[in-house]
């Protein structure tokens, strides 16, 4: 089977849990890790904005951040990224709270082992994915809505030159307002109509 490599940001201050983290990494399958450790905030944040790794491992302990707040700054700012949130025993609600505020999942510390950890990071990354793909569909779609929204009710169209009063009073002609303010665009052909008028004329 072929590894997928992964770029792993840990932001972790404590050196043992940071050590058993690295040790578990060696002993996952499916993945060959690529990982860069930082032990705070400030130093993930700094690193953020210069790198875009697969996915971030975050604790919740740091020297310059608190708990759901640390988390949701991270979240809120580096939306693309999976965040997965390490977490020790006593505080395993907590992680589960920063899923609900966008994490993509969160391991407890004292309960890792090398199966769960492979599993956790690639379903993660795989859910971030499909939550970033679902938000571009939506947003296309608002987009559809709006230009259909611009294109009902009515337009001012004169009634000589057919031209059309566009939003900034401006008057434009029909096959430029129809080309702004939708996905269409305009070929020309010439209906039955006009060409029995037009081969009268001749």
């Amino acid at each position: 089977m072929v590894s997928k490599v992964l770029s792993i940001l840990l932001v972790e201050d404590n050196p043992g849990d940071a050590r058993l983290v690295m040790e578990m990494l060696r002993e996952v399958d499916r993945i060959t890790p690529r990982l860069e450790h930082v032990s705070s905030l400030a130093a993930a944040i700094a690193y953020l904005d210069l790198q875009v790794p697969d996915i971030v491992l975050l604790d919740l302990s740091l020297p310059d951040g608190n708990g759901l707040a640390s988390a949701g700054r991270i979240i809120d700012t580096y939306h693309q990224l999976p965040v997965v949130i390490l977490t020790g025993l006593d505080d395993e609600s907590v992680g589960l709270e920063a899923v609900h505020r966008g994490a993509q999942d969160y391991l407890v510390k004292g309960q890792l082992d090398s199966r769960l950890f492979t599993r956790v990071m690639l379903y993660s990354i795989e859910r971030k994915c499909a939550e970033l793909e679902k938000e571009k569909l939506i947003s296309e779609l608002q987009d559809l809505f709006q230009q259909v929204k611009t294109l009902r009710g009515l337009l001012p169209m004169c009634a000589w030159c057919k031209r059309i009063r566009d939003d900034r009073g401006d008057w434009v002609g029909l096959e430029s307002y129809i080309t702004q303010h939708s996905n269409a665009d305009v070929t020309h052909g010439i209906c039955p109509d006009c060409a029995s008028t037009q081969r009268q004329k001749t």
